[in-house]
């Protein structure tokens, strides 16, 4: 059973009251809230996703509940629940949505320490992947959401889950995050996808959430294999252009983005060098999204040739 398969009322009900029980990827969670106005939209982020019923184990329990006190009248706010611990100060309650998705991500890498979790984009075509690591408003999950309006399956746009053992990507295929300018350019290219109402005034300015594609998360659980690591910058005007990077220029930029690298220690360093071992690296400059789309589906082609 897919979430879609809840009536809206049903949704509420189970959202406000015991949680909703689904899986996203390798991990199950339990979502409950206290914030009405969330079920409509989180309804249709999550409308593929797969309910879980009471028995499996559910990794992460999380919340996004009412502030306390006045603060339910007076600027209401929203506070992240995980387990009973409050990990992070309030927002406002308008930003509630953002909140439990930035929440979610905060659990995987606070508390993911049997994999890598790196701070980018992954993307698949077949069983290829690539990694889109990059700092804020490089354009990276602009380019992202574009590769996966045009054929490419989402593995995640914030965390990109490395298994130790294999060196395999594990899926998410959780919403995308869109921020100021992107979240216009992606609802006129990908007119067919569902985003969230723009949400005003975060700490990341205006956000956006675009929900993933139904084979994106029919297929979540066939791991793909990193083939190329590209490292995206939006400048206006420009060429779309991949120009090859150092094997040791591309490892600091995955070491940079490990977001428990330090944790791992040796296991960590050997996961990274053995991704640049496997991997195609690139810098890559866009402005285009149609040109930035052509080079990864050439890059794809060139992939499955070899």
């Amino acid at each position: 059973m897919k979430i879609r398969d809840l009536s809206l009322a049903e949704f509420r009900a189970r959202l406000g009251g015991d949680g909703i029980r689904l899986a996203t990827g390798p991990f199950n969670c339990r979502l409950q809230s206290g914030i009405p106005e969330l079920a409509d939209e989180l309804a249709r982020l999550y409308a593929h996703h797969p309910l879980i019923d009471d028995k499996p184990f559910v990794d992460f329990h999380v919340g996004v509940q009412p502030g306390h006190g006045l603060r339910r009248w007076i600027a209401p706010q929203a506070r992240f629940v995980v387990d009973a611990v409050e990990p992070f100060t309030p927002l406002p309650r308008g930003q509630a949505l953002p909140m439990l998705e930035w929440g979610l991500n905060w659990c995987v890498t606070a508390y993911c320490h049997h994999i890598l979790v790196i701070h980018a984009a992954s993307v698949a075509r077949g069983k290829h992947a690539a990694i889109l690591p990059a700092p804020p408003g490089s354009g990276k999950s602009t380019l992202c959401a574009a590769l996966v309006n045009r054929g490419w399956r989402l593995l995640s746009d914030e965390l990109t889950l490395i298994r130790l053992d294999t060196g395999q990507i594990m899926g998410l295929a959780r919403p995308v995050n869109l921020k100021n300018a992107s979240i216009d350019i992606i609802r006129a290219y990908a007119p067919d996808a569902f985003l969230t109402r723009p949400i005003l005034d975060t700490t990341k300015g205006t956000v956006a959430l675009m929900a993933p594609t139904q084979a994106s998360v029919e297929t979540v659980g066939e791991w793909a294999d990193p083939a190329w690591m590209v490292l995206p910058r939006y400048r206006a005007g420009s060429d779309a252009t991949l120009t090859p990077m150092g094997s040791g220029a591309a490892f600091m930029q995955l070491a940079d983005n490990a977001m428990n690298y330090h944790v791992l220690g040796a296991r960590g360093f050997k996961a990274v060098g053995d991704i640049i071992d496997r991997t195609h690296n690139y810098s890559f400059e866009y402005s285009r999204l149609d040109d930035a789309i052509a080079v990864f589906d050439r890059l794809a082609a060139e992939g499955t040739a070899e």
